[in-house]
């Protein structure tokens, strides 16, 4: 198995610093913590709380809990923890009169005269509780922690609600720093389980990245032998932190799960999203459609658009999950799950296998654009102006180019290089290199012999491919690489 806890050096090392400035200014010190649900936040500070060897307390909220259970139960778990000097002066039971100042107060009494660290998980449903939550806490900030020896961490996974949290018109405002925590990336995934480049990026595509499936991945297999040991296990995290997430942000099978599980389905386009998430009244209006698309995108987080990459305007918009991992449980996880139960898991198995190849050649389109990007920024291309990397296409996908870099995005003003992303076992051909001259040609901006061409192959180059004509061939290893 991999090790119970891996990666993250940088962000331990972020919050050690701040431990750090605690310590040096005798002052408190906030961090808002935010990152998808099951990307390890808790997980993350509490390793830290363990390495930092000072008292702490993490209390962690409960949905759907009164204020006045809330403060209680903080206020209980205060006492058991190892922050109060003296734990007789903390009361076991809030009075029902008790808000959450008064709860801080108590906090502000109990903390020792040493550094210390003071956890508040799932902060967003406190605010859901209590409209003055979030008042009561910069109040307490204000006039009490920040003159203690206190690291402040507060974590949520509703990005949007974390993110208002801290914005200029609310109540902590200026009074944070702030960690944004992402899955782990091909190359830490790679070093945690002991794979190769190629495997490393498969296995990144099937856990998403997420440390609670990456964590029950024994050491060294590979990605198809691990999902066909966990077909059989209905209840493996394989398919239950896909499951449980969705639960969580989507509970009622509703219209925005629908769209949702439209787009986790194949549906790229708006038309083609409209037509499957309608009803018998037939597809599903612009006017419903763009607002809850628009709060997946950009509220929720759990869509990412992809828009034509060239000098001219283009499109059509496209949608996909951001989640490598829901979206492979949308798209084939949650069926094979359903066989799982039914004790039927070499029938999972059979079904993923069916689907996994072509499934993965269109998932790993956006980790290799990402990468390229990566590269780019630390100068590691050979066209030194690039700024973004996309793909291209047009509203026929006649031709569509898997990878375009420009100078900037979404409308360039100069193209650097497109390019072909060929993620199967056989090796990028004479063929594929004829196929690509011709999709690029139609590219707006796009100049035969000026332009650079690049090829990104699993299994690297055919015998007798003119590599000359290409100025760019990346496989497995420069992937991986540009994220190490």
């Amino acid at each position: 198995m991999a090790r119970d806890f891996v990666g993250r050096e940088a962000e331990l090392g972020m919050l050690r610093k701040r431990l750090e400035r605690v310590s040096a200014s005798r002052r408190g010190v906030a961090v808002a913590v935010r990152g998808r649900r099951q990307v390890g936040k808790s997980r993350l500070v509490q390793e830290f709380c363990d390495r930092a060897q000072v008292p702490y307390l993490f209390f962690t909220a409960t949905k759907g809990a009164s204020s006045i259970e809330s403060v209680s139960t903080f206020l209980a778990e205060l006492r058991d923890s190892a922050l109060p000097v003296d734990p007789d002066l903390v009361a076991g039971d809030a009075p029902t009169s008790a808000g959450w100042l008064d709860a801080f107060r108590t906090l502000t009494t109990a903390l020792p005269d040493r550094p210390c660290v003071v956890v508040i998980d799932e902060l967003p449903w406190l605010a859901e509780q209590d409209p003055v939550f979030d008042g009561a806490l910069q109040t307490a900030w204000d006039r009490l922690l920040a003159q203690r020896p206190v690291l402040l961490l507060l974590l949520g996974s509703d990005l949007h609600m974390m993110e208002r949290f801290t914005a200029y018109d609310q109540p902590f405002y200026g009074r944070a720093d702030h960690l944004v925590l992402g899955p782990l990336n091909p190359a830490e995934t790679g070093r945690a389980l002991g794979l190769g480049p190629a495997e490393a990026i498969d296995a990144h595509l099937v856990s998403g990245g997420l440390p609670g499936i990456v964590r029950i991945w024994p050491n060294g297999t590979p990605t198809v032998d691990f999902v066909r040991g966990e077909c059989g296990d209905p209840a493996s995290p394989l398919f239950s932190i896909p499951e449980s997430s969705l639960l969580a942000e989507f509970p009622s099978p509703d219209l925005t799960r629908r769209v949702l599980e439209a787009v986790g389905g194949g549906d790229r386009t708006h038309a083609n999203i409209a037509a499957t998430a309608g009803s018998r009244q037939g597809t599903l209006p612009s006017g419903s459609l763009s607002p809850l698309l628009h709060r997946l995108v950009a509220e929720k987080r759990v869509l990412a658009t992809d828009s034509p990459l060239s000098v001219k305007p283009g499109k059509p918009m496209l949608y996909r999950v951001a989640d490598s991992n829901l979206r492979l449980y949308l798209a084939v996880l949650r069926a094979g799950q359903e066989l799982s139960r039914r004790g039927r898991g070499e029938a999972a198995f059979r079904l993923f296998d069916r689907r996994w190849s072509s499934w993965r050649g269109r998932a790993v389109e956006p980790l290799i654009r990402e990468s390229l990007e990566l590269a780019a920024t630390a100068g590691a291309l050979p066209w030194p102006d690039t700024e973004a990397v996309g793909g291209w296409w047009n509203r026929q996908f006649a031709p569509e180019v898997d990878l375009v870099g420009a100078d900037r995005g979404p409308v360039a003003e100069r193209l650097c290089f497109a390019g072909s992303i060929k993620w199967l076992g056989t090796p990028f051909d004479d063929h594929d290199l004829a196929q690509l001259h011709r999709d690029t040609a139609q590219v707006p901006g796009f100049l035969p012999g000026h332009t650079g061409l690049a090829i990104v192959s699993r299994a690297g180059l055919a015998r007798g491919v003119d590599a000359d004509r290409v100025e760019l061939c990346w496989g497995p290893d420069e992937v991986v690489a540009s994220y190490s």
